[in-house]
């Protein structure tokens, strides 16, 4: 039997917010994860000069990016590290310059090893613009324990860093 999805409304905790919205490529094509609380996630994306395509409108990349982020914050806002295995999407109308895209995920299902959400992303006076169906694995790891290299690096790191000859070009 699944577990029913969270209808909490209270936020995920800062540090879990901080590791979940610190995503290089997020940040990269402009994309601000806004919210997220157990089962559901919520960013934003305007849509630049740098994310259109050949044709003037929004790159399904960046779309599909923006999905992604929405995608990963929602799966992971239980604080149980989830890794994607699958993402369907669907384009339903070109984001258009200028555009303020908001993507919103809700969990759908969600088991102690699998969980299923949806993502819609549409322009801030409602107009569809894309929608995800993702499936992820759910590793059972907390996020507290998840990167511990990311805080520090670790003695065995440190040693093979101190101890490897390093080449140097003349």
């Amino acid at each position: 039997m699944a577990d029913a999805p969270d209808d909490d409304s209270t936020p995920v905790g800062p540090a879990l917010f901080a590791a979940l919205a610190a995503d290089p490529l997020a940040a990269h094509l402009g994309i601000e994860l806004e919210e997220v609380r157990p089962g559901y996630a919520r960013a934003v994306m305007t849509v630049g000069p740098q994310l259109l395509n050949a044709v003037g409108t929004a790159h399904g990349g960046a779309t599909m990016a923006l999905l992604d982020v929405v995608h990963g914050a929602v799966a992971n806002s239980h604080g149980t590290v989830a890794v994607a295995q699958d993402v369907h999407t669907e384009f339903l109308s070109a984001g258009r310059p200028g555009d303020r895209l908001v993507a919103e995920g809700v969990e759908v299902h969600r088991t102690s090893r699998t969980a299923v959400y949806r993502i819609d992303a549409t322009t801030t006076d409602g107009r569809p613009v894309a929608t995800a169906l993702a499936r992820v694995f759910r590793l059972g790891t907390p996020w507290e324990t998840a990167r511990p290299e990311a805080a520090a690096p670790s003695e065995d790191a440190a040693a093979r860093e101190t101890a490897a000859p390093r080449e140097t070009g003349a």
